[in-house]
């Protein structure tokens, strides 16, 4: 090294930890502020609960439905490309029609699912 290249990963790793140091130190207040204003543990507790939050059944089903499409637009891009000799540009533009098709049909299917 011919410079101060060496402080680079110094300089890294002490804005890491000086970030979590931070974030540590803004915890701790936080809590000590809640303790004294008369809060007790368990409204404590709640309050940090990371596990309360529900997932959405059919989105596995969205997701899957639009890589599938977008899957299937790019096959057909890359064989309208090789067999006809349509340009590169027209992949990403049948990806997105794909895409947009898979959704409408997520929502069809979502639609039917909530309503019965």
């Amino acid at each position: 090294m011919n410079g101060p290249e060496f402080l680079i990963p110094i300089i890294f790793f002490l804005t890491i930890g000086g970030i979590w140091g931070f974030t540590l130190l803004t915890r701790h207040k936080e809590r000590m502020t809640m303790i004294d204003k008369g809060l007790k543990a368990e409204d404590i507790k709640s309050l940090y609960e990371r596990g309360t939050l529900r997932t959405n059944p059919l989105s596995s089903l969205k997701w899957g439905m639009i890589f599938v499409s977008i899957g299937l637009a790019v096959l057909i891009g890359v064989w309208l490309r090789e067999n006809y000799f349509f340009n590169d540009g027209v992949i990403p533009g049948i990806m997105a029609l794909f895409g947009g098709l898979g959704l409408i049909g997520f929502y069809l299917i979502a639609n039917k699912k909530i309503s019965s």
